[in-house]
């Protein structure tokens, strides 16, 4: 018996499986998951930062502060991160709006992802959202070990929440723009 072989990454090889006039994902829905996905991961990079500074950093080697000055400098982190990661989530976002792989067209002509193209969507975000934030945690407490320890948790909570940021708008349809049918469909039913 013969395996149905897997759809390629950048296109279907059957010209059938490749609709002429495909939904177009307009750049203000980009921005709005860049938003909504900003917000859940600065709270979480705020909580982790606070976490790790107050319990990890003294093994790592961070000198014993204050309350106020660990909040201060999980805050910079956060705060930092939101510029940083709303640029990233954008680049990263159009450019898997060009991939095809994993994707179908719904009953209303909107490209709809599957759980691998989901699960993949995941795990390259989130290697460089860590890699931004290990960067960041680095910059302001001068620790390797306290900024991978920082990115280290992230990596856990962050691909949990991700997950489920882009299964919930993967059942959002706004911003997508339903392809027009093809004129040539509509005369060969005709015939």
């Amino acid at each position: 018996m013969r395996e149905n072989p897997e759809n390629p990454i950048f296109g279907p090889e059957d010209p059938r499986l490749d609709p002429p006039n495909p939904p177009e994902i307009k750049p203000a829905r980009s921005i709005a998951k860049a938003v909504s996905w900003r917000v859940v991961g600065t709270l979480d990079t705020l909580l982790l930062s606070f976490v790790v500074l107050s319990f990890l950093g003294p093994f790592f080697g961070l000198e014993e502060t204050s309350g106020t000055e660990k909040m201060k400098t999980a805050i910079s982190i956060a705060l930092t991160e939101v510029a940083t990661k709303m640029l990233l989530y954008y680049m990263h976002e159009r450019l898997w709006s060009r991939v095809r792989w994993d994707r179908a067209l719904d009953e209303e002509g909107n490209y709809r992802g599957g759980l691998r193209r989901t699960a993949t969507k995941t795990a390259t975000w989130r290697v460089l959202a860590s890699a931004d934030t290990m960067l960041l945690g680095l910059l302001f407490t001068g620790n390797l070990a306290t900024a991978i320890s920082i990115g280290g948790f992230e990596i856990i909570t962050k691909l949990i929440l991700y997950f489920f940021h882009e299964r919930f708008w993967a059942r959002v349809s706004w911003g997508i723009i339903s392809g027009t049918p093809d004129p040539s469909d509509a005369t060969k039913t005709e015939n």
